[in-house]
C-alpha cells in the first residue's frame, strides 16, 4: 500500500492576526504531526507500507505539481495535515486527489478535525478523519484499509458508513512519549527547514519534548490536554544525538511551555553539557517558571532564543486572560534572560476582553521598557473550543458559532472575527500597525540589529521584514 502525506499549500490562508510582514520572513519549519504518524505506522508496518511525507510550502509545490505528483505516486491514501487556518488549502488538496485518483481514500487529520469532526467527516472529499493524537489511530487506520476490515472499531477515527457521517469513541491520550519512534527527518528536505532567529544556522528542526498544558489562559485551544506528558531527559538527549548524526544542530522546542517542570530541565541542559553537545535551541517558557539558575544553565546547554507570552503591559488585562503572572515578573525574566545571552522573543495581545485605547498604549510602553529582541502584537482573536470563544458568543461579541458554519460550509472568503467589544476591527490594526512601528523602528533597537547579525543573508531577511513592516 502506498500512502502520502500532505502539507497543504497556503494559497487560501485564513487571514490571521499577525501581518504578513511579522510572519513571512521567520522561516520555515517541519510538520511535525505528519512526520510522528507517518514514522509511527512505518515502524508498525515492518516495510509492508510506503509512505512518504511532501511538504508543499517548504518544496514550493502549488496545485498543478500536486496534480502531477499523484498521477506519479498513485497513493492509495493520501493523508492531509489540517490547521484551522489551512483548512479550504486542507479541502482543496482532498479534493484534487480524488479528482486525480478516484479510488484513493482521503483521510484529514490536524486541530481542525479535531474541534470540528462531524463537519470535517461530512465533506464530500472526506474519507475518514483522525481526531486528536494521531500516531496509534493512523496506524491502526492503514491496517483495516490493507486488510479490508471495517473502520467502526478504531477509537479516534471519524468516517462514513452508506455516506453517512460516523464518529467512532474517542482516544485516550499517549501516556507514555518515550515509546514512540523518533520522527524520522529524512522523510522531508530537512535541510531546508530554518529559523531566522537561529542566526547563521540554517538547517533546523522543531523537537517536542513534551504533549499538554496545565494552565488556563483564557484564550488558549489546548489540543493536547490539561495533563502534561512528558518525555524523559534520556529519551530527549537521545533524540537531539539522533539529529545530530543527520548534522541537524539547531532545534525549535515546541512545548506549550519547555520550563514546566524545573528539575526536568535542569537534567536535560545538565545532559548536553556533559556529553558536550554542540547545539543551538529556542524554546517556549514562561515569566514566572524560569529563575536565572535555570537560563544559565540553559544558556550553557545551548539555548540562544526564549519566546515569552506576556500578552499586556496592565494588571487588570492579564487577569482578565487568566494569564496568572505579574508585571514584575515579565520585568525579571526578560533580565535574566537578556544577562545570559538569550534572545527574547515577547508575544502581545491587542484588543482584549475589557481592553481599552488607553491599556494598548500601556502595552507597548511596557514592550519598550523590557526590550525584546523581537516582538509580536497579535489582535486577540477568539478560537473555537476556548473558553473566550464561548464567552465572546454568550456576550454577543461575536455572532454566534460562526467556526462551526465554516467547518461545514468552507469558504475561500474568510476572516476571523476579533474580540471587538471596545474597539473596531479598523482601529485594532492600526494599533498594530502602531505597536510595531513605535518598536521596531526605533534608533536603539535599528543600531543593535545590525550589530548583532553573523551574515549578509540574516541582515538582508531581518531588513525585509522590517520594509514589511513600515508599508504594512
Amino acid at each position: 500500500m502506498n500512502v502520502l502525506l500532505v502539507n497543504p499549500p497556503t494559497d487560501h490562508l485564513v487571514r490571521t492576526f499577525a501581518p504578513d510582514s511579522i510572519t513571512e520572513e521567520m522561516g520555515f519549519y517541519p510538520p511535525m504531526g505528519l512526520l510522528y504518524i507517518a514514522t509511527h505506522a512505518l515502524r508498525a508496518s515492518e516495510g509492508r507500507y510506503r509512505i512518504e511525507v511532501l511538504d508543499t510550502q517548504v518544496e514550493g509545490v502549488g496545485y498543478d505539481r500536486l496534480r502531477e505528483i499523484f498521477l506519479d505516486k498513485r497513493p492509495d491514501v493520501v493523508g492531509v495535515s489540517c490547521m484551522t487556518f489551512l483548512l479550504v488549502d486542507a479541502l482543496k488538496v482532498a479534493r484534487l486527489a480524488k479528482q486525480t485518483l478516484p479510488g484513493v481514500h482521503v483521510v484529514i487529520g490536524g486541530t481542525h478535525p479535531t474541534i470540528y469532526p462531524e463537519e470535517m467527516v461530512s465533506q464530500p472529499e472526506v474519507d475518514s478523519i483522525v481526531m486528536g493524537e494521531g500516531e496509534i489511530t493512523f496506524t491502526e487506520l492503514l491496517a483495516a484499509l490493507a486488510a479490508g476490515k471495517p473502520l467502526s472499531g478504531i477509537p479516534g477515527l471519524g468516517h462514513k458508513e452508506n455516506g453517512r457521517p460516523v464518529l467512532n469513541a474517542p482516544r485516550d491520550f499517549i501516556t507514555d512519549l518515550d515509546a514512540l519512534p523518533f520522527p524520522d527527518r529524512e522523510l522531508l528536505p530537512h535541510k531546508k527547514y530554518y529559523n531566522l532567529l537561529g542566526g547563521s544556522r540554517e538547517i533546523m528542526t522543531s523537537l517536542l519534548t513534551s504533549r499538554g498544558c496545565p494552565h488556563n489562559c483564557v484564550f488558549c485551544t489546548v489540543k493536547d490536554g490539561r495533563l502534561c506528558r512528558m518525555r524523559s531527559p534520556e529519551n530527549v538527549i537521545e533524540e537531539i544525538e539522533f539529529c545530530l548524526a543527520r548534522g541537524i544542530t539547531d532545534f525549535d522546542i515546541i512545548d506549550d511551555t519547555f520550563t514546566i517542570h524545573r528539575k526536568r530541565v535542569m537534567s536535560i541542559a545538565g545532559r548536553i553539557i556533559d556529553k558536550g553537545l554542540k547545539i543551538t535551541m529556542d524554546i517556549r517558557a514562561r515569566v514566572d517558571q524560569v529563575d536565572e539558575e535555570m537560563l544559565e544553565t540553559l544558556s550553557r546547554a545551548g539555548v540562544t532564543r526564549i519566546r515569552f507570552g506576556v500578552e499586556s503591559g496592565n494588571h487588570r488585562i492579564l487577569k482578565n486572560l487568566r494569564k496568572g503572572i505579574t508585571l514584575d515578573q515579565v520585568r525579571n525574566a526578560f533580565r535574566m534572560a537578556r544577562n545570559v545571552g538569550m534572545t527574547t522573543f515577547a508575544y502581545f495581545m491587542l484588543g482584549s476582553p475589557g481592553e481599552t485605547a488607553a491599556e494598548i498604549e500601556e502595552s507597548i510602553r511596557f514592550a519598550r521598557e523590557i526590550d525584546p529582541d523581537f516582538v509580536q502584537f497579535l489582535i486577540t482573536t477568539p478560537f473555537p473550543a476556548t473558553d473566550l470563544y464561548r464567552l465572546g458568543i454568550e456576550q454577543g461579541v461575536l455572532d454566534g458559532d460562526y467556526w462551526k458554519e465554516f467547518s461545514a460550509r468552507p469558504q475561500g472568503e474568510f476572516t476571523p472575527r476579533w474580540w471587538t467589544e471596545n474597539l473596531t476591527h479598523e482601529e485594532l490594526e492600526a494599533w498594530q500597525k502602531k505597536a510595531h512601528m513605535r518598536f521596531y523602528y526605533r534608533p536603539r533597537y535599528v543600531w543593535k540589529q545590525i550589530r548583532q547579525v553573523k551574515s549578509v543573508k540574516e541582515l538582508v531577511r531581518k531588513a525585509r521584514a522590517g520594509l514589511r513592516i513600515a508599508i504594512g
